[in-house]
Formats: C-alpha cells, sequence, structure tokens
C-alpha cells in the first residue's frame, strides 16, 4: 500500500500537488498541522497523527465530522510530529512506499530535521521520498542500487548523510562517479545532470541524500513519481 503524508511545511499549491501524488486507494494522512494542506486539497484524510498543538480547532471539528481517525501524541516529546507520522507508517505491514508533502520551507530547523528522517533506521527497506514542487528527495543506503526516471538536463545532487559515502557509483549523469567516495561537508556531489532519461547510484558503504530536480515543470510529470527502487 502507497501512503501520502501532508507535513507541516510550506504547501504552495496543495490541490496541485495532491493531483500529482495522490493515487486512488492511496491512505492518506496529515502530521498534525498539515492537515490543513489536505483540506485545502480536497483530499480525504484518514488519519491526523500528531500532538495537535499545530492543528486549527475549527479544522479538527471539520475532520472529526467525517472517518478521519485521531491519533494523539503528548506536546513533551522526542519526536516531531512528522516523525511520529513515519513510524506509524513503517509499523503497518501493507505500507510499502510513503510519499511525504509539505516537508519543506517555513522554519529552517523543521525543514533540516525532516530532511533528516529519510535516513531514519526505522525507514531501511522501505521507499520513502519528499516531494516539493520540482524537487524529490530520498535516501540511498549501502548496498542499495536506484534507478530514477527524469529527463535530459534534470538536476541530480548527493549528499552524504552523517559521514563519508564510500563505493559511490553512478551512470547517466555527466559528471560520472566510479566506485568512489564523497566526504562528509565538500560538495563534490552537488549540480550533477541527466544526460538520458534515468540515471543509477549505488553505495556501497554510508547514507546519500539524493536530491532530484527536475526539469520539466510538474504538471508534465506523470503520477507515478518517477522514482524505480
Amino acid at each position: 500500500m502507497r501512503m501520502v503524508v501532508f507535513a507541516n511545511g510550506d504547501m504552495s499549491d496543495p490541490k496541485a500537488d495532491a493531483a500529482q501524488w495522490a493515487r486512488p486507494g492511496d491512505c492518506l494522512v496529515a502530521a498534525d498541522g498539515g492537515a490543513r494542506h489536505a483540506l485545502a486539497a480536497g483530499a480525504g484524510l484518514q488519519h491526523v497523527i500528531g500532538d495537535m498543538d499545530s492543528l486549527d480547532p475549527g479544522l479538527r471539528r471539520r475532520l472529526a465530522a467525517t472517518d478521519t481517525a485521531f491519533h494523539t501524541a503528548p506536546v513533551a516529546k522526542d519526536e516531531t510530529d512528522l516523525e511520529l507520522v513515519l513510524l506509524w507508517a513503517v509499523s503497518q505491514p501493507a505500507v510499502s512506499e510513503i510519499v511525504v508533502l509539505g516537508a519543506l520551507g517555513g522554519r529552517p530547523d523543521q525543514a533540516q530535521a525532516n530532511v533528516l528522517l529519510l535516513g531514519h533506521p526505522a525507514l531501511a527497506g522501505r521507499r520513502v521520498w519528499m516531494a516539493a514542487g520540482r524537487w524529490e528527495i530520498q535516501v540511498i543506503r549501502a548496498g542499495e542500487s536506484l534507478t530514477i526516471s527524469g529527463a535530459p538536463d534534470d538536476t541530480l545532487s548527493l549528499i552524504p548523510l552523517g559521514g563519508a559515502a564510500h563505493g559511490v557509483s553512478t551512470g547517466g549523469l555527466v559528471y560520472p562517479l566510479a566506485d568512489e567516495t564523497l566526504d562528509f561537508g565538500p560538495a563534490r556531489g552537488v549540480s550533477n545532470r541527466f544526460l538520458s532519461d534515468t540515471a543509477t547510484v549505488s553505495v556501497r558503504e554510508g547514507l546519500l541524500w539524493c536530491y532530484h530536480e527536475r526539469s520539466l515543470p510538474t504538471a508534465t510529470l506523470s503520477a507515478s513519481g518517477g522514482l524505480d527502487g
């Protein structure tokens, strides 16, 4: 099962993003105040998870009148609301794929923490990425090989997470890597470009953030999201 999560960051056009990413049969979930984006998009939320401190009372009443389930956490907690959503999502045996919308923008500390969540050990083995406009962000883990669908001149940036990434190899990019090391700190892996419709990335050791910026307008993309594991 595929899950689409609405986080409480910035979304300039929730309706367009929901139309781009949500498919019939998806499970739609909001992290606390992210419910406002789902309502603006006209999406039928099935679950809202968090401490509910960012959820407008009027919106909560509207959701309570539907079949939306609320999972309320204490305000004093160690996890962010989005982290709670992701941990709940991977605890559901049927969920194999998770798309997070609205995770960027707003407070820079929250946006940074959201992107860091992609490296959470609990998410290993699941397809999880964040989407914002033309950007798609995911993490490639040690031993993984990924084929990414795109178009010529799409931008691909590979950034080590938590330390050096070793044995990084790529295909289909202007500047290829062959069993090389990307060190934590230097920006060597930033702003590579697609040569054709696909690119491949593999890493032997470590974690890599993979930032993909499409050169085509969002409206021209397929609803599949273009990611192939």
